[in-house]
C-alpha cells in the first residue's frame, strides 16, 4: 500500500437483499399485470420456474423479516451473515410467530 492512501473497501448489499427486493418487484409486474404470472416472468429472466418459485417464497416471510432483509448492512469481505439457505426452511414455515422465532436464531449467528 503507498503512503498516504486508505486501503480500498468494497461493500456489497448481501444477496438474500437483494433477491427479496427482486420478489417484492416481480410479485408488483405480476399484480399490474406487467406479466401474465411466474411462468412468464421465469421464461422472461431466462430462469427455471423452480427457482423463480424460490424466490418468490419469500414473499411468505412476515413483514418484518422482509424489512430485516432488505435492511441488512453491506458486507465488507467474505461471506454474507444471513444466506438464502438460511431463509428457506424459515420462508416455508406458514406461521409468523414461529418464524420469527428461527429468523433470531439465525440473526444470532
Amino acid at each position: 500500500m503507498r503512503e498516504g492512501k486508505a486501503p480500498v473497501v468494497c461493500e456489497r448489499v448481501p444477496r438474500v437483499a437483494k433477491l427479496m427486493a427482486l420478489a417484492i418487484r416481480f410479485d408488483g409486474l405480476i399484480r399490474d399485470r406487467v406479466v401474465k404470472d411466474q411462468a412468464e416472468l421465469a421464461k422472461l429472466g431466462h430462469v427455471t420456474r423452480a427457482r423463480l418459485t424460490q424466490i418468490m417464497a419469500f414473499l411468505n416471510l412476515a413483514p418484518d423479516i422482509q424489512e430485516a432483509i432488505l435492511t441488512l448492512g453491506t458486507t465488507e469481505s467474505g461471506r454474507d451473515s444471513v444466506t438464502e439457505r438460511d431463509l428457506r426452511p424459515i420462508a416455508a414455515e406458514l406461521d409468523w410467530g414461529k418464524q420469527r422465532e428461527i429468523w433470531a436464531r439465525v440473526e444470532r449467528g
